[in-house]
């Protein structure tokens, strides 16, 4: 695998900002690594990071690079603060770069598959936020979207002193129905939705029940949903598990 830091200039952010990005490499001598056997152009994956972790935290704290090399992933891990993926009141328009500049960004940069049939979106905590509203924003650009331990329903943030900063910076005090992963689940048709793959862990994750009502109103929409919840807390330890089980249902989509 080859493993870059690209640092760039994003117009949506007015800001340099960065990616960890992960490409695979054909091999035949790297010992202990697969690097045969995929797709040229890889397929991509966009693996988002949560509140207190930035574009390097997936590669520092799992094997990212080791799952995604045995099957065949490009990974692209973008860094966007703590923003809820959303264009901030009082800050920078993150939605805007990650749903559109950023696609354009790794259009011109990198020679990976651009096609819907070959892209997923995934993430956890804040980033499975992120995942699963990039799947029912823009579901005709993706094959599956992964959400682990995500914070399924954002309204809850709402009356939280631990979160009043956020709700306040980024939200303006209140949460809009576009914000809401079960309001723009309603204007999904399942006919076009990518497949979706829920996670989290079931001892002590204040996300567990969210995570699956969330479940229960996307089968009720008719969307294809797998779901992983097991024994864990919210952690690396668990989010490294799910990772691998997450890339080989990716593969197999």
């Amino acid at each position: 695998m080859a493993l870059l830091t690209c640092d760039f200039f994003s117009d949506a952010l007015e800001r340099g900002t960065s990616m960890t990005v992960v490409l695979p490499q054909p091999t035949q001598e790297q010992i202990g690594v697969d690097g045969t056997g995929f797709a040229d152009p890889p397929r991509l994956l966009y693996l988002l990071h949560g509140l207190s972790d930035d574009h390097t935290a997936w590669l520092r704290y799992t094997s990212i690079e080791r799952y995604a090399t045995a099957l065949g992933f490009a990974v692209v891990m973008p860094a966007v603060d703590r923003s809820f993926y959303a264009n901030e009141k009082r800050g920078h328009r993150y939605w805007d770069y990650v749903s559109e500049e950023l696609p354009d960004v790794v259009r011109r940069f990198l020679r990976v598959s651009h096609d819907p049939a070959d892209t997923f979106v995934a993430g956890l905590s804040m980033g499975g936020y992120g995942a699963l509203k990039h799947g029912v924003t823009h579901p005709e650009r993706y094959a599956g979207v992964a959400s682990l331990s995500g914070v399924a329903d954002v309204r809850e943030l709402d009356g939280r002193l631990d979160r009043a900063e956020i709700v306040e910076r980024v939200f303006g005090g209140s949460m809009a129905p576009s914000d809401d992963l079960f309001t723009l689940l309603d204007s999904v048709d399942p006919a076009t939705a990518p497949r979706l793959y829920i996670g989290c862990g079931t001892e002590e994750d204040l996300f567990v029940g969210p995570n699956e009502r969330f479940v229960e109103a996307a089968r009720a929409r008719g969307l294809d949903v797998t779901t992983d919840f097991r024994p864990g807390v919210h952690e690396w330890g668990l989010w490294d598990a799910q990772i691998q089980d997450v890339l080989t249902w990716m593969a197999a989509t």
